[in-house]
């Protein structure tokens, strides 16, 4: 999807401000003193809004309509799957070999299957001002990125084949058993190998070591010490205008990347608290967590497409030309299941996604209180002005946000943000104590 959310791996959301300590949004978004009323915390112009409804409307269309058009179409190109599978056979009669011909055969398919809907996309996003890649360089990456999945993809349909002719029972369970440590490595390694073929980093402190300290002083105040060179800064200006950061890797490759975009658009305290979020992630363990919350659920739905791929070779395999669930002929139908499950599967993803990024959002707030005038305004101007900045629509369809968002909605985040201070009597912080 091509809205904030989808376009980046963390959006900041509409929350009100004080407006006076803004002068730069004094039109843009109502005060905390109206947080009782019933107006929304957060407003964008008229002609700004109607852009994010517009824009929400696009990249919802997208979301599911491309969902639709891959489904619709590998249901009817399933059948292509039995002359791919007889092309792989006259290259080698070794099934191993064959998958070379079939795999990345079936993974070209798809890939331009769905660049119709890619190419809308970005086509929208620089429609919108919220992408500025030229047209030349998108497609690069495109390229990069398709390469990459007709590799990664080649060898994991590799291991998948031969565990469905070694365990035909039980192929599932050892293809889950195989999935947990290269999901491991894949995000260890994604920051030190992919991430830089498509941006480029550089130590924060090389290009602003004012800052980084003014960032190590967040981290102090969250009792920890995070590396200066962990600390990384990346040239996003290049492809879109909001700004955004986020954490990334494991162990030695784990670090906080900080998009130039957000040094360009936001103020010092509002800096802070972008770098105070991503910390809560950093300090909370969340990539770790988000791992361990995949186990269970990828071992159900390898479980049920199992179940399924069973089901259809046994009850349309020989209309579709599959001679068994272990012949190369069934690829269609195991990329077809790929694409229907985990569409089906987003929501679980995305209620684990929101549940973090809300504990995210209170670690923010909290670690930068006694180091900003007021803790509050910092994060409502952040999550408001950036609101602006990715066109985000303040008041998205409810299913949507339920099946889509991987962040709570904008005004359920302006609202906790607007009433949370447990520094006041009786109240508590979450993850400090109450002396700063």
């Amino acid at each position: 999807m091509i809205s904030s959310r989808h376009i980046a791996a963390r959006y900041p959301e509409n929350v009100a401000l004080l407006s006076t300590l803004n002068p730069r949004l004094p039109h843009l978004c109502s005060s905390l003193a109206d947080v009782g009323n019933a107006q929304p915390l957060c407003t964008l112009p008229p002609d700004k809004l109607a852009k994010a409804i517009a824009l929400s409307h696009w990249s919802t269309g997208l979301y599911f309509g491309a969902t639709a058009w891959l489904l619709l179409t590998l249901w009817f190109l399933i059948r292509a799957g039995a002359p791919i599978a007889r092309l792989a056979a006259r290259f080698s009669p070794r099934p191993w070999l064959q998958g070379l011909i079939a795999a990345p055969l079936w993974l070209v398919i798809f890939s331009l299957l769905d660049l119709p809907a890619a190419l809308l996309g970005h086509h929208v996003g620089l429609a919108f001002g919220i992408s500025v890649e030229s047209w030349p360089a998108w497609l690069a990456d495109w390229s990069k990125s398709t390469l990459i999945f007709i590799l990664v993809g080649t060898l994991v349909f590799s291991v998948l084949y031969a565990l469905l002719r070694h365990a035909p029972r039980r192929w599932w369970l050892w293809l889950w058993i195989v999935t947990i440590p290269v999901e491991v490595f894949a995000v260890f390694v994604a920051p030190l190998v992919i991430d830089p073929l498509f941006n480029h980093f550089q130590p924060l402190a090389q290009t602003d070591p004012a800052l980084v300290d003014q960032l190590e002083r967040v981290a102090a105040r969250g009792g920890l010490h995070i590396q200066p060179s962990r600390i990384f800064l990346m040239d996003a200006s290049r492809k879109v205008t909001g700004p955004n950061a986020y954490v990334t890797g494991l162990g030695a490759s784990k670090r906080i990347v900080v998009w130039d975009t957000t040094l360009r658009e936001e103020t010092p305290d509002e800096i802070l608290f972008t770098y105070g979020h991503e910390q809560g992630h950093y300090v909370l363990h969340h990539v770790a967590k988000g791992i361990a919350f995949s186990v269970p659920v990828i071992l159900f739905f390898y479980w049920l497409a199992s179940l399924l791929l069973q089901s259809l070779v046994r009850t349309r395999g020989p209309r579709w030309h599959i001679d068994s669930q272990s012949s190369w002929s069934s690829l269609g139908v195991l990329i077809f299941l790929y694409v229907l499950l985990s569409f089906f599967s987003e929501p679980i993803a995305n209620a684990m996604s929101r549940h973090i990024e809300h504990q995210a959002d209170v670690y923010g707030q909290e670690v930068i209180h006694g180091l900003v005038p007021n803790p509050q305004a910092a994060a409502v101007d952040s999550f408001c002005a950036d609101a602006q900045l990715w066109l985000d629509n303040p008041h998205p369809n409810r299913f949507v946000e339920f099946w889509t968002y991987s962040h709570p909605s904008t005004e359920q985040r302006a609202e906790f943000a607007a009433h949370y201070d447990p520094w006041l009597p009786g109240r508590h912080p979450k993850y400090f104590s109450k002396q700063p």
